[in-house]
């Protein structure tokens, strides 16, 4: 039996797309998404300085609520954070960043995190001193129009 080479190839484009298309769903499990700041920027307990940073949900779904912020190459670990669950009255369509405006010469402090297609994010807890001072502050929301990435993306460069 002689088999047609045009159906092998065929056969292994739609493979090939069964496999893009499943990686491509796989950051929605963890809402890995890479964040480029043009400047520091601080979250709990440190400032982030000007670079691209992987952020991702570290608990998978589960009740208690973390973020872990990595390199964009997934190498260092900047850290595992606590968060609150909070809400928007629709979904976000890109990435929604939102920072508090500290004082003058001072980073802006990140506040939320939300996942496009989402209308939970993730709020980040700061020390009760903090959080006094930062409802004082004013609050940005930036729309970041950089995509999610799969898991795949993401750990390429690590290995």
């Amino acid at each position: 039996m002689k088999i047609n080479k045009g159906y092998i190839v065929i056969g292994l484009i739609i493979a090939f797309t069964l496999i893009v298309e499943l990686a491509a769903h796989a950051d929605e499990f963890d809402h890995a998404t890479v964040i480029t700041f043009t400047q520091p920027v601080q979250i709990p307990g440190q400032v982030l300085p000007t670079g691209t940073y992987l952020f991702e949900l570290g608990d998978h779904g589960t009740e208690t609520h973390t973020v872990q912020i990595f390199s964009s190459d997934r190498r260092v670990l900047y850290g595992t954070f606590l968060t609150s669950s909070t809400q928007l009255q629709e979904p976000a369509n890109d990435v929604e960043l939102t920072f508090a405006e500290s004082e003058a010469g001072a980073p802006p402090v990140l506040l939320k995190w939300f996942y496009p297609g989402s209308e939970i994010g993730n709020e980040f807890v700061y020390s009760k001193q903090t959080e006094k001072q930062l409802a004082q502050d004013k609050l940005e929301t930036i729309v970041v129009k950089e995509a999610p990435v799969s898991r795949s993306e993401t750990t390429e460069a690590g290995n």
